[in-house]
């Protein structure tokens, strides 16, 4: 019976105490809803004061065709305020917490953010030195990681084109900003160039002269710089000819006038008579039905088996040879007597 009573004395909550920490917790949340009110008020403000100077940035960047720029510019600055915003109303609300423990749990915090999230950070700073900075804009045509296409836009963490057959690729500022980017448009024209080969026996002057008039004659097709086109080589199969010709750097304008220029060249060449060679290759083929296959001393190329008889080898090849000639040249003879 006494065991019972000292476990009921163990387990007796002391209710009044509860309600007395409750009780101080009101009393407490209504000392501070005075500076609850007013943090919120401050952080208010700054939130509007945020919105409004982002939206300054951003329309001043449109103004100086910079819209890129003037976006992220206004996204960062208006949330640099927002922050020193809350950490303004957190040292309202609790008046124990001085600017200077929010600094340093900000300085802490920092780090741990920048180990956590050091690719989009990598990403993002290379995404503001590319906006400052400027090697390309929304509108160009770039060249970057195998990608190529127009540029959509340009944002803290990647770079969006467009390509020429209709998709989107997505490129991380930082593999932009450490790698090579080609600007094609960075430029208002651009030169394109093709090799054209000739008969060995043509005239280079005459074969430069038609390319030279002939592209000059096709539309897009610039004036200044004008055509030109250069002996460049001797090959094996013809004489090569390297036209070269200006078009606006649009990617366009190059396709479109590099389409005319091939089919107005080549029609020109060939009306006026001038060779245009291709390879020619000639491809000898082993009977592979001899009784000699297999042995590479005694196979024969391109040569039939010999249904009447013995194989010829080398020797007898040779010897093949010199009578058919003979008996050739003696027909020849015949042929070319008076009857």
């Amino acid at each position: 019976m006494e065991q019972d009573d000292v476990g009921a004395e163990q387990i007796d909550a002391d209710v009044g105490n509860i309600f007395e920490k409750i009780d101080a917790w009101l009393d407490g949340f209504l000392r501070l809803l005075p500076n609850i009110a007013v943090g919120l008020v401050v952080l208010v403000v700054f939130w509007l004061l945020a919105g409004w100077i982002g939206r300054v940035l951003a329309r001043q960047g449109h103004k100086h065709d910079r819209p890129s720029l003037g976006d992220v510019g206004g996204a960062l600055v208006r949330w640099a305020i927002i922050i020193v915003g809350v950490m303004l109303a957190i040292t309202i609300i609790a008046p124990s917490i001085t600017p200077g423990d929010l600094f340093a749990g900000l300085g802490i915090s920092s780090v741990a953010i920048g180990f956590a999230f050091k690719d989009i950070l990598q990403n993002m700073l290379a995404g503001i030195l590319i906006l400052l900075r400027q090697p390309f804009q929304v509108g160009d045509q770039i060249v970057s990681g195998g990608f190529e296409g127009t540029v959509e836009r340009i944002e803290t963490r990647a770079t969006l084109i467009k390509t020429y057959d209709g998709r989107r690729v997505v490129i991380p500022n930082a593999d932009i900003y450490t790698d090579a980017v080609t600007v094609n448009t960075a430029y208002d024209t651009r030169r394109s160039q093709y090799d054209i080969q000739i008969g060995c026996s043509d005239d280079f002057d005459k074969a430069c002269k038609i390319m030279v008039e002939t592209c000059a004659g096709v539309d897009g097709v610039l004036n200044d710089p004008a055509p030109e086109a250069l002996p460049w080589s001797m090959d094996a199969d013809g004489n090569t000819v390297r036209l070269r010709w200006w078009t606006k750097s649009a990617r366009a304008d190059v396709v479109q006038v590099w389409a005319r220029v091939i089919r107005d060249v080549y029609n020109a060449l060939d009306k006026a008579g001038v060779d245009m060679p291709y390879p020619t290759r000639m491809v000898l083929f082993h009977d592979q039905t001899e009784a000699t296959d297999g042995d590479r001393t005694a196979q024969r190329e391109g040569w039939p088996a010999n249904p009447e008889g013995e194989n010829p080898g080398p020797a007898r090849i040779e010897s093949a040879l010199s009578r058919r000639g003979g008996e050739e040249g003696k027909d020849g003879d015949r042929a070319g007597a008076p009857a």
